[in-house]
């Protein structure tokens, strides 16, 4: 139970510097660019899944000793999953409501979490035997 509460612990503190990361990204671009919020959207998820598995293989799932290859393909796939949600859920939300459009992502972001920590726990990280 300790080990799941650690794992959980770093999950929730790398994901919040990956969550960072990315809505930066896209303030900035946006900010600094005038780029369309979808578009900067990419960019900014491309750099938060740098920080996320690195963050992840390192800290959070560095006990499942995966193969750093097979993690990073099935990661980056969880992650992809993840943006596409992401992607299309902000689509129909900058659409469909009045809200700020970084406000919006920061709780797209926080919902698509869960997803990520069970992927990433029983496949993404999972080292076959």
């Amino acid at each position: 139970m300790q080990k799941l509460v650690r794992q959980l612990g770093w999950f929730v503190a790398v994901g919040c510097c990956a969550a960072a990361t990315h809505w930066l990204v896209v303030v900035a671009v946006v900010s600094a660019s005038g780029l369309a919020p979808l578009a900067a959207n990419i960019l900014g998820w491309l750099v938060a899944f740098c920080v996320s598995f690195v963050g992840h293989y390192q800290l959070t799932f560095k006990h499942q000793r995966a193969p750093l290859a097979q993690a990073a393909r099935r990661f980056f796939t969880v992650s992809a999953l993840g943006f596409g949600v992401n992607e299309l859920t902000y689509a129909w939300l900058l659409r469909a409501t009045t809200l700020r459009y970084d406000v919006l992502l920061a709780l797209i972001l926080i919902a698509i979490a869960g997803m990520t920590f069970i992927l990433g726990r029983f496949w993404a990280f999972r080292h076959k035997s």
